[in-house]
């Protein structure tokens, strides 16, 4: 029994003595660094807490910190301090604003590959605690194609891609998804991916930009993206970052600010049917370290 099977029968265990909240699971990823995936982040996270939900950021940007940058806060440990080095989850929680935590990543999600049973089922039960303690996780990757961001899109049910008018953005973008589309364990039947765009400088620029992207997926992908909104190019966006303030807090009567708040909110009224093997935190990083050791053994 590989660990990917070992996981799965470690989290129908754990899950079935009693009945538990399962948290909904959201990536945001994109196609290009620099469009904005990490503000969209972490303001819907806090447009989400506003509107009365748990909500944990999980950055798995590894190497970087913009979560931690973009709230002005240093957390003390990371999910790799979980994983490997004994601190408990809610140690690796780090307060932000309106109640939001937030979990930095540490070290890479390769490593995961490598546990031992002990340490597998010591990271399934303290995951499955996670699902109690939010009912919202967003998932901030990394930009572009790297495994580690397509792992995770891979093993995620709701998706949402950032993306900018910017033809570099586009055509990343669309880089992206054929590559995420050639991937054997992708599934667009379990996979909602809806695409936001920033950065718009006129009306309807944003439902353009979905439509020149749309397109070309439907025809040489052959599966659907939906569109969630836009957010305007604001100067007040660059100022909140600067102050380490998400523009929702800082200035929320912004255009951004404002567009960020309706986001949230269309985001928060959206009921995405998920497949039981896809629900979850825990059952997400089930289907992470399934799909990296079938990676790692075709490699």
């Amino acid at each position: 029994m590989d660990q990917a099977e070992q996981l799965r029968k470690l989290v129908r265990q754990s899950s079935s003595s009693q009945p538990k909240n399962t948290a909904r699971v959201i990536t945001v990823t994109s196609g290009k660094g620099g469009v904005g995936k990490s503000s969209v982040s972490v303001n819907l996270a806090i447009g989400l807490a506003k509107a009365g939900k748990r909500v944990i950021i999980m950055d798995v940007d590894f190497g970087l910190a913009n979560v931690e940058v973009m709230l002005g806060i240093r957390p003390e440990y990371n999910l790799a301090d979980m994983m490997f080095r004994g601190r408990t989850l809610r140690e690796v929680i780090t307060k932000g604003p309106e109640g939001i935590g937030f979990i930095s990543g540490g070290s890479g999600i390769h490593e995961l590959t490598k546990l031992t049973r002990e340490q597998i089922l010591n990271l399934t039960m303290r995951l499955v605690e996670l699902d109690e303690l939010a009912d919202v996780i967003i998932i901030d990757t990394g930009a572009g194609i790297a495994d580690t961001v397509l792992e995770f899109v891979t093993a995620s049910t709701e998706v949402l891609l950032v993306a900018t008018p910017e033809p570099t953005s586009i055509t990343d973008a669309y880089a992206l998804l054929k590559t995420l589309n050639r991937r054997a364990e992708f599934s667009t039947e379990h996979t909602c991916i809806k695409m936001i765009a920033n950065r718009v400088r006129a009306e309807n620029e944003g439902k353009e930009l979905f439509g020149k992207i749309s397109v070309v997926v439907t025809k040489f992908l052959n599966f659907e993206l939906e569109y969630l909104g836009e957010i305007p190019q604001d100067d007040q966006v660059s100022k909140a970052i600067i102050r380490q303030k998400p523009i929702i807090l800082s200035a929320p009567n912004s255009d951004a600010g404002r567009a960020m708040r309706e986001l949230a909110e269309k985001l928060g009224g959206i009921c995405v049917p998920v497949a039981d093997e896809k629900k979850g935190i825990a059952q997400l990083f089930t289907n992470l370290i399934k799909t990296t050791s079938r990676q790692k053994r075709k490699g």
